[in-house]
């Protein structure tokens, strides 16, 4: 008896203490900073003209909070050969504004197949792969660190994930940690006046490794999403409750630092290709009611910045006769 009531006050214990931590201190908050995030990258796969597209989200939605990716392969498409023309034009179009962009460089960045290497560095043994990862981060920083319109640098993204991407990026993941704190000691030393951001997942992560290794810690927040081979169709269980928590306790262990959710999911999570999608199944997975619980459900996280993801999307719907999410998303830039 005396093991059972111990165990039943340790429950209650630890029931207690996150029942604390998940506490709404956040309830009154009514001032919410917003941007998108944007790639050539996604705007191809939507057939879209991704010039139109960009000064779209910049002049039309008002844009000024932007995270564009240096994806590898679009930056480095041959070994020692750059082609820097996209990038040019979105972040010369970016500080005609005086917009704020996060820059994102690396392997593993935003978007599928989640791991993006160049088809001659694929074919190279992991130690040359990574020498060849680090020469194109040095040179995407050099060309870009003196633009005022870049404020921070992600590296990798949500590279903790390690289960998701397995069958994706292979054996990149031997020896992570280490040459993942290569590559931010790498951006520290060429641009020491801006921070590094680093992310994990809002679901699986559990934050400690990227909330200790990066000046500015970054997550995503994705509700409803599409198992292939497991659940199917679902929408997570979660309520913000479990952001709160596990935010306060990366707080309690390692400090305040700033925090944000640097990708808000508001687009559908398909099995295929959105435009070999059909139209009712898109509106299904991300109707506009669901596009209206997403800014509604983060508000209560307890964050204050918010990247939304599929602007993209978007301007594909609006040219397509449903401009409802375009004109809802106009609201949160005015």
């Amino acid at each position: 008896m005396k093991i059972k009531y111990r165990i039943l006050l340790i429950l209650v214990v630890v029931a207690a203490f996150l029942w604390v931590l998940s506490w709404d201190l956040y309830s009154n908050k009514t001032e919410f900073v917003y941007g998108v995030s944007f790639s050539r990258f996604h705007s191809d796969e939507l057939k879209l003209d991704w010039k139109k597209t960009y000064l779209a989200i910049l002049d039309d939605l008002k844009v000024r909070r932007l995270r564009l990716t240096a994806h590898w392969p679009l930056t480095e498409p041959k070994d020692g050969v750059y082609n820097f023309s996209e990038l040019d034009f979105q972040i010369k179009e970016a500080e005609k504004r005086n917009s704020s962009v996060i820059l994102a460089v690396g392997r593993r960045l935003p978007g599928w197949p989640e791991c993006h290497t160049p088809d001659w560095a694929a074919k190279l043994p992991l130690d040359q792969q990574r020498v060849k990862l680090l020469e194109y981060i040095e040179t995407v920083v050099n060309r870009y660190k003196k633009s005022p319109a870049v404020g921070y640098w992600q590296v990798e993204n949500e590279v903790f994930l390690v289960f998701f991407s397995r069958s994706l990026c292979g054996q990149y993941s031997a020896g992570l940690d280490d040459f993942l704190k290569e590559e931010i000691d790498l951006v520290h030393k060429l641009d020491s006046s801006r921070q590094v951001i680093i992310t994990d997942s809002g679901e699986f992560g559990t934050w400690h490794q990227a909330y200790r290794k990066g000046d500015v810690f970054g997550t995503s927040i994705y509700l409803y999403v599409w198992w292939r081979n497991f659940l199917g169709p679902i929408r997570y269980p979660i309520t913000p409750a479990f952001f709160r928590i596990k935010h306060s306790l990366v707080h309690l262990i390692y400090g305040t630092k700033p925090s944000m959710v640097i990708e808000l999911s508001a687009e559908p999570w398909l099995l295929q290709p959105i435009i070999d999608t059909p139209l009712d199944i898109q509106l299904q997975r991300m109707g506009i009611d669901k596009f209206n619980e997403m800014i509604n459900f983060s508000s209560k996280t307890g964050f204050d910045t918010f990247y939304l993801w599929g602007a993209e999307w978007w301007y594909w719907m609006k040219q397509n006769g449903r401009p409802e999410f375009w004109d809802r998303a106009r609201e949160l830039f005015k």
